[in-house]
């Protein structure tokens, strides 16, 4: 057993509760990688976790991606070596930490031509993205679709992703300067919700016919708005919670409106098989070194100073993916 640092949290509440602390690490056990983390990757899904949202066992570790160098493997490990370039995306919050030990079935290799800091930004948002569609909706060449947040981590990928897919892009956005940022991503008609009401001009952009698919992170602000954009038979996607949860779901509202469908998907479901991970990744890897997807990394903060971090990723500061950096954060 050796020593390192990580970020801890003794109880839920605000991004104060985030402690740096040193932490015993332990050699790898069977079916595990210890990794040397070069890249961490910071997502809305770690505010849920420290709030309290999505319960975990506490004390505990914080962060769900990162990137980095193996250092050290279990027995049975047979797709990973020392000094191998990997990432991953896991089920168990802990990667805010110089290094882990980590489940190889939730690791995947790094390619080259793929640095550690877009594979940070780009892993658990880049397979999001991917899941979102290509399984959830399968976005197909003609259709028109609708994002919100599309200046986020997750919606810049998504839109640059479903243009190279073939489809018409609508997105949401908080200010002029995020519309600006998903236009140059692929996203056709930037709607600034604060000066538009995003229903009306989705109305306006498909001559009334509405869209096939909305994928809304955002929750309870845009709920109601979203399904007043669909099409008969559409799906209502909810993949995140940032201006709070959804209110209690009525399924005539679905009903009236034209058979809509709804599912609340996760990452980790879609990923859950070996196969289905290699492919996603695969898919999503091949995307970034052919540059149909490219990564947009808006800040960097060092590891230790992640409550900041926290606080502009709440207070809708950032601008595309944000990476914690633990080689600065005086180890």
């Amino acid at each position: 057993m050796s020593r390192t640092q990580a970020i801890r949290i003794r109880a839920t509440g605000c991004p104060e509760v985030m402690e740096w602390v040193d932490v015993d690490i332990e050699r790898p056990g069977l079916g595990e990688i210890r990794v040397r983390h070069v890249a961490v990757g910071l997502n809305f899904i770690d505010v849920y976790f420290r709030t309290g949202l999505y319960p975990m066992p506490l004390p505990g570790g914080i962060g769900m991606e990162a990137a980095g160098v193996v250092t050290a493997v279990g027995d049975g490990v047979t797709r990973f070596s020392c000094g191998d370039r990997v990432a991953y995306a896991g089920t168990k919050p802990g990667a805010y930490a110089l290094e882990r030990v980590v489940p190889e079935a939730e690791v995947v290799l790094l390619p080259d031509g793929v640095s550690f800091e877009d594979a940070a930004a780009v892993t658990l948002q880049g397979l999001t993205a991917q899941y979102l569609l290509c399984r959830t909706y399968r976005v197909q060449a003609g259709d028109t679709i609708l994002i919100h947040a599309a200046a986020g981590g997750v919606g810049l990928l998504a839109c640059q992703w479903a243009r190279a897919l073939g489809a018409t892009v609508i997105g949401t956005v908080s200010t002029g300067e995020k519309a600006e940022l998903a236009k140059s991503n692929g996203c056709d008609f930037p709607i600034v919700y604060s000066r538009e009401n995003f229903t009306q001009r989705v109305r306006e952009i498909t001559d009334g016919k509405g869209v096939p698919v909305v994928y809304d992170s955002i929750g309870k602000d845009t709920y109601i708005g979203s399904l007043d954009c669909l099409s008969p038979l559409g799906m209502f996607v909810s993949f995140g919670n940032a201006s709070g949860p959804l209110p209690p779901v009525e399924a005539f509202e679905f009903t009236r409106r034209g058979s809509l469908f709804f599912t609340r998907p996760q990452l980790f479901h879609y990923a859950a098989k070996r196969e289905d991970l290699d492919d996603m990744a695969k898919d999503l890897f091949n995307m970034v070194q052919t540059g149909k997807v490219k990564p947009n990394i808006g800040r960097r903060y060092a590891l230790a100073d992640v409550a900041q971090a926290h606080r502009d990723l709440e207070g809708r500061k950032t601008i595309g993916s944000s990476v914690l950096l633990p080689e600065v954060s005086g180890a």
